[in-house]
């Protein structure tokens, strides 16, 4: 999470959709920057608006906009995916590692044992009374980043880090469409993005 005291925006780091690019690029112009422990530096909208856009307002009698990225949902899972895998290789390279499709099924099982305590995009965004002001597609980050360019009044670029091993993240046809019923709400968020 990053917030732009002077600028009154917040950015709310979604895990799996480019949050470390961005805080690596935009810490310098931040006021503060949480980035530890994981369960800070995500904070969702929900925990945001609890706790801290309270705070933030006695501070500054002023809204604070909020603003976030979102991923396609199976592309989010895939990164999910990926991440794991590769801690499974730094652990122990001779370990086999469980294909995309198993890991989609324990997945389907218990969402939030796989996403670090994050079952869905769509609940990390939406808070029931309280939503994340501003959500960009991350597969059209440059929008994104035209928005901060305006809003900082600065040109931001953004470096590649954090990038996952490449893997076999293919489907089968079952699988993908329970994916699809399960992450429903993400998809219509996902879908509602301009």
């Amino acid at each position: 999470m990053l917030i732009f005291w002077e600028h009154r925006l917040v950015f709310l780091a979604t895990p799996k959709a480019g949050s470390t690019a961005i805080e690596t690029a935009l810490e310098p112009l931040a006021s503060l920057a949480v980035q530890r422990p994981p369960e800070m530096k995500h904070a969702d909208a929900a925990r945001f608006h609890r706790h801290i856009h309270p705070w933030l307002r006695e501070m500054t009698a002023d809204h604070f906009t909020t603003v976030a990225l979102m991923r396609e949902p199976v592309e989010w899972l895939r990164s999910w995916y990926r991440f794991h895998l590769r801690d499974a290789q730094e652990e122990d390279a001779a370990m086999p590692a469980e294909q995309f499709e198993g890991f989609a099924r324990r997945y389907l099982d218990q969402p939030k044992s796989l996403t670090q305590g994050i079952g869905t995009q769509s609940a990390f965004l939406t808070a029931a009374e309280a939503p994340v002001d501003r959500i960009f597609r991350y597969e059209q980050i440059d929008a994104f980043t035209r928005f901060l360019d305006e809003w900082l009044d600065c040109e931001i670029s953004l470096p590649r880090i954090n990038v996952p091993p490449s893997a076999d993240v293919s489907l089968s046809p079952a699988t993908e469409t329970a994916l699809r019923q399960a992450l429903s709400e993400d998809f219509a968020l996902y879908d509602s993005l301009r």
